[in-house]
């Protein structure tokens, strides 16, 4: 199911998303659409789109391409200041696995997936959490298992989230990484988003950048959220949109 919320930020779009879905914080994938960084005239605006496979009671404005006239209805309503309610985090005790259990059940589907490939590679838990479950892939064909941009181990990433609802684990989601490409990924991406928020400055224009998946553009988005004269928005259609990053005196 997709929703969408808005409030002045992040923080507080989500908060309202887990008070009117009822759901935590967790439970939810989270894509930031547009923000606008609040000034002496201007108030602050963040949108966001929340993905979920969890049954909620309520059904606000849920659309997968929302109409121009839905998102001017939305602006015109404004939102209320909201408290912290995302609980804590909680860790999960390491335990042996069982041969029968979600966690090694999908080992094994993983390692033989790859194995399909033409590849081999050994599959551990990385972590554990509520409702999230963490595996890396150690292989000598590391490489190629993550491809270009991570793509490949973005869609075996998909494929093991897929499994996992069908085994009747809807709620649980699966985080891939393979050396840890997703930790040296974001830092790249955050010396990016800089690089290209100075360039706006200096040009007072535009960037469009590469195509990304909802988590890397995410990351731009909260990156640069703090930059008063520089905003970002999501252009495009599918998973992976580009994110345009353009001086706040104009759009360029």
């Amino acid at each position: 199911m997709v929703y969408e919320f808005e409030g002045r930020t992040e923080k507080e779009a989500i908060d309202r998303a887990t008070e009117t879905l009822g759901l935590e914080k967790d439970d939810f994938d989270v894509e930031i659409l547009e923000t606008r960084r609040s000034g002496l005239f201007i108030k602050g605006y963040v949108k966001i789109k929340v993905h979920t496979n969890e049954l909620v009671s309520a059904h606000p404005h849920e659309a997968e391409e929302p109409d121009e006239q839905g998102e001017a209805e939305e602006k015109k309503k404004g939102v209320a200041d909201m408290t912290d309610k995302t609980p804590e985090r909680k860790r999960l005790p390491a335990v042996p696995l069982d041969t029968n259990s979600v966690e090694q059940r999908m080992i094994t589907f993983l390692e033989g997936l790859i194995e399909r490939m033409g590849y081999s590679g050994a599959v551990s838990v990385m972590f554990r959490e509520e409702r999230k479950i963490g595996f890396k892939i150690d292989s000598d064909f590391s490489p190629i298992l993550i491809g270009k941009k991570g793509k490949n181990l973005d869609a075996l990433q998909l494929i093991a989230n897929i499994y996992a609802g069908r085994m009747g684990r809807e709620d649980l989601r699966i985080i891939l990484d393979a050396e840890n490409y997703r930790i040296r990924r974001e830092e790249t991406l955050v010396r990016l988003a800089y690089t290209v928020a100075d360039r706006v400055r200096e040009n007072r224009n535009s960037v469009l950048l590469e195509p990304m998946n909802p988590f890397d553009r995410r990351l731009i988005h909260t990156t640069l959220n703090d930059i008063s004269d520089v905003e970002t928005k999501s252009e495009g259609d599918g998973l992976y949109k580009q994110v345009r990053v353009y001086y706040r005196g104009g759009r360029g």
